[in-house]
């Protein structure tokens, strides 16, 4: 009995000291009101997730938590190296921030390692549960939730084939340690075994070795597909480089890498998907949610997107189906 008292004062003595632990970082601003910490980590810089991370912060200033009146946000970049995501999550957590942004899966997962205490948000993650970042995606059970920039793979397989109409052979393009790409690749394997269409699986290990890939599947494919894969979102000027003056159309993820280069997708919108993570964001540091029982959200529409530019010079028609679509 004397062990449990002993336990429990020391328990009550750190809830004095350090507060609630979903509120460790808060201090006053001068006029009473709580600021709030906010770390984030982004993989890498690209427009997909430069826009997920202006979404977020823009969709917190809607609802009154303005960087540098009651939240402070520690905004970092990877630079796309794992060890830099690593870094960045250990000052993150050694910070004690209440709460904590990870955009893209390697981001995540170097801050899920980390901590179990500090709710996390992810956003850029295909599929949380098969990165093991939450239990299931409909009850996470963890820290951790978010929102998933799954994109519909097969549709965007469908759209090759409207493009090319004689398409037998495509080239999957995605960089082999993303976890969130090879999850859409086999979902554009299955699309492409059900269409009867032939595929060349072409990885990346690093981005150096984009522009020899892609050069390695001049000739032998009718298309290239890339999904929301980082690594070549980032590099997508470097498969443009190669691809167009080979009139090789590109098929990708989202809209980022079409204005990079890429003829066109069927994607969602990054800065909307940011928003929608900071509504997040906001039931957890105003009203007390539980990351733990908050599902993960995705985006309920998709966005056609043709780059004209590379269409022209790549010197494919646009289906009059395609043309009805855009704006």
């Amino acid at each position: 009995m004397k062990t449990l008292k002993l336990v429990v004062s020391i328990f009550l003595a750190v809830l004095v000291c350090t507060g609630n632990v979903w509120a460790g970082g808060k201090k006053d601003n001068g006029t009473g009101e709580k600021v709030y910490k906010i770390g984030i980590v982004q993989l890498v810089e690209h427009d997909a997730l430069d826009a997920a991370y202006q979404g977020f912060v823009d969709g917190l200033a809607e609802q009154g938590f303005v960087d540098g009146q009651n939240i402070t946000i520690d905004y970092q970049n990877a630079q796309g190296e794992q060890a830099n995501c690593v870094t960045i999550a250990q000052k993150l957590v050694n910070d004690n921030d209440d709460l904590i942004l990870a955009i893209a899966t390697p981001a995540a997962q170097a801050v899920a390692n980390l901590t179990k205490r500090i709710p996390i948000l992810i956003t850029a993650v295909t599929d949380p549960a098969d990165a093991k970042l939450v239990k299931s995606n409909e009850l996470p059970g963890t820290n951790v939730s978010g929102t998933s920039d799954l994109t519909p793979v097969a549709e965007q397989i469908k759209l090759a084939k409207q493009f090319v109409p004689d398409l037998e052979t495509i080239g999957l393009l995605y960089c082999s340690s993303e976890q969130n790409s090879l999850f859409q690749i086999n979902i554009a394997k299955k699309t492409c075994d059900e269409m009867g269409i032939k595929y060349i699986e072409a990885t990346v290990s690093n981005s150096n070795e984009i522009q020899q890939v892609v050069q390695s599947l001049v000739g032998k494919v009718d298309a290239l597909y890339a999904p929301t894969d980082n690594m070549i979102a980032a590099g997508m000027a470097t498969v443009a480089l190669v691809a167009t003056p080979a009139k090789l159309p590109v098929f990708c993820g989202e809209e980022g890498m079409v204005q990079s280069g890429g003829l066109a997708t069927y994607g969602i919108n990054y800065y909307e998907l940011g928003k929608q993570t900071a509504n997040q964001a906001v039931a957890i540091l105003r009203d007390g949610k539980n990351p733990a029982e908050m599902p993960i959200e995705y985006l309920a529409t998709c966005d056609l997107s043709v780059n004209m530019d590379t269409a022209a010079a790549i010197g494919i028609t646009i289906p009059a189906e395609i043309m009805a679509q855009l704006p």
